[in-house]
């Protein structure tokens, strides 16, 4: 009889978990997605000609199946494929040799704007209405917009950082204060965080700073400056395997934003077999012993509930709302986990603009600024914003009009704050209005302006979390339930991340592996870890 697996949500886990299963097993995937968009937060969303990347994703990963994986499914253009080394341009050529699925040639004839740009990373942070380099170097430009009086502490505090650590790293701001000292802390990294946040850095899991920032110190971030001053001018290679994420210098993108990708293979998986549920919300989900047998879901666009049943299952859903909904004997700890687990809302301010503009000291006038940043964090206290993007810098063509500059003004909060409960009128007048108040825009340059929310963009580090392996241990009690993805594991994991988890799980069913210590190891083992212990 035919197995069917049931993945909860459409995004790039849930979409790689159904990719995989179609090309190493006999399993036929049906994917549930409550919204209208495929992709979870790597959708990309199209106002009016003008594309919208949900917080940036850069796409790029240590790992050379991931890397293969989206080079597969989507060719590098033809410029893009002149700046690598011979050697990486002969294992792409080795990867499209090997693919079963669809010739590279098919798919561009099919959409010859299904590839693959190569992109210059450009990060800084905008302090005092100036822009430092990120991550933040103590070098003479930093010395000259800072000052002396404050390079100076920030060195001391270095270095007393390095020859004094705390022992015991708890909280976010132990690791931070370790790696960058404590001046260098509360100017740039304190702030910023707690916007991001909405707490304070001491209240934060250490696990965080290791999942996000891992081994970024001040010491990598000089011998890397260093390192590309003398390189400069040769061949990139594109793995970059000995760079710090934080650190790289060039990441693929899709023409049309992170979306585009997965709506690519969205296509591909129904092409083969799968059956994707749009608007379908799960609400419930059957358990008998250590099986999950079936999952019921609301058809929103009908108002009725239908029953899956299925052989394996994948969720990429908050971990929250899974055992919410498991009709099983749950030990109460573990719902009392569960239900104190906390996350992070997103809210995307998308500002058209006939260009980005700055105020000349001499003259006092505001003058055009052309900026090559990707994204640029705004550490600014007395404005709401965390981060700024621009679109235009991502791809020419997330942007309608080239003559106009394609603004993303990004906002961190919690769905039902006083913030987000503003009108959208509200929230895009709050967003123009700090985008001028902070030098960057002119009110006359403004030409549109739209909103985009997104619910538990971000699982948080505190709440219950430091008891969260509760949750866990119950949860790969059962056997045939596979969690993957942001969500699904409450983990902070990028793209790569996610889609490995999927992967891997996978390879365990394909392998009939049982456990799942595997899966959760991604991000975390050390042969992942840029830093080296």
């Amino acid at each position: 009889m035919q197995k069917k697996a049931i993945i909860i949500g459409a995004g790039p886990a849930g979409l790689t978990a159904a990719y995989e299963l179609l090309q190493r097993t006999s399993i036929i995937p049906l994917i549930l997605e409550k919204s209208t968009d495929i992709g979870g937060i790597s959708k990309t969303v199209n106002y009016k000609g003008n594309r919208i990347d949900i917080g940036g994703h850069r796409f790029f990963s240590k790992s050379d199946r991931v890397m293969e994986w989206w080079m597969n499914m989507m060719p590098l253009d033809k410029e893009a494929a002149e700046i690598f080394s011979i050697s990486y341009q002969q294992k792409t050529r080795e990867v499209k040799a090997s693919r079963s699925n669809t010739d590279t040639d098919t798919l561009v004839a099919r959409n010859p704007d299904l590839v693959m740009l190569v992109r210059k990373r450009l990060s800084r942070i905008y302090f005092l209405h100036k822009f430092f380099t990120y991550p933040i170097q103590l070098s003479i430009d930093t010395l000259r917009k800072l000052g002396i009086p404050t390079t100076v502490s920030i060195m001391f505090s270095y270095l007393q950082a390095q020859l004094f650590p705390r022992k015991e790293e708890n909280t976010l701001e132990d690791f931070m204060v370790n790696r960058f000292g404590k001046t260098l802390y509360n100017l740039f990294f304190k702030d910023y965080t707690e916007k991001v946040w909405g707490v304070s850095c001491k209240s934060i899991s250490a696990e965080w700073g290791a999942q996000r920032i891992k081994g970024i110190s001040i010491g990598k971030a000089i011998a890397h400056a260093i390192k590309s001053t003398w390189e400069a001018g040769r061949p990139k290679n594109l793995s970059q395997k000995n760079v710090e994420t934080s650190l790289i210098e060039q990441f693929l993108y899709p023409k049309h934003g992170p979306g585009q990708l997965w709506e690519e293979v969205a296509h591909q998986v129904t092409d083969k077999g799968a059956t994707i549920l749009m608007q379908h919300d799960v609400k419930k989900i059957h358990t008998a012993g250590n099986l999950i047998t079936a999952i019921e879901a609301l058809d929103r666009t009908t108002g009725e509930t239908i029953l899956l049943e299925g052989d394996f299952f994948f969720s990429t859903m908050p971990v929250q709302e899974l055992i919410a909904g498991m009709d099983a004997d749950i030990p109460a700890d573990v719902r009392e986990v569960a239900a104190g687990l906390q996350y992070r809302d997103f809210i995307t301010i998308g500002i058209l603009l006939k260009n980005l503009s700055f105020e000349d000291k001499k003259t006092g006038e505001q003058k055009p600024l052309a900026l090559k940043d990707t994204w640029i964090y705004i550490q600014e206290k007395d404005v709401k914003v965390g981060r700024l993007q621009l679109f235009n810098n991502w791809s020419p063509y997330m942007v309608k009009d080239p003559d106009t500059t394609w603004v993303g003004m990004e906002y961190f909060c919690n769905k039902g704050d006083d913030f987000w409960e503003l009108s959208d009128e509200e929230i895009r007048q709050t967003a123009i209005h700090e985008l001028c108040k902070i030098g960057l825009a002119r009110q006359e340059d403004v030409l549109d302006a739209t909103v985009l929310r997104m619910e538990k963009t971000y699982p948080a580090y505190f709440g219950t979390y430091n008891r969260f392996d509760e949750v866990r241990n119950y949860i790969d009690s059962f056997e045939n339930l596979f969690l993957v993805g942001r969500n699904g594991m409450h983990k902070y994991n990028n793209s790569d991340h996610s889609m490995l988890t999927a992967m891997v799980a996978v390879d365990n069913i394909s392998n009939g592996i049982v456990t799942k210590s595997n899966i959760w190891s991604i991000n975390t083992e050390q042969e992942y870890h840029e830093e080296k212990k």
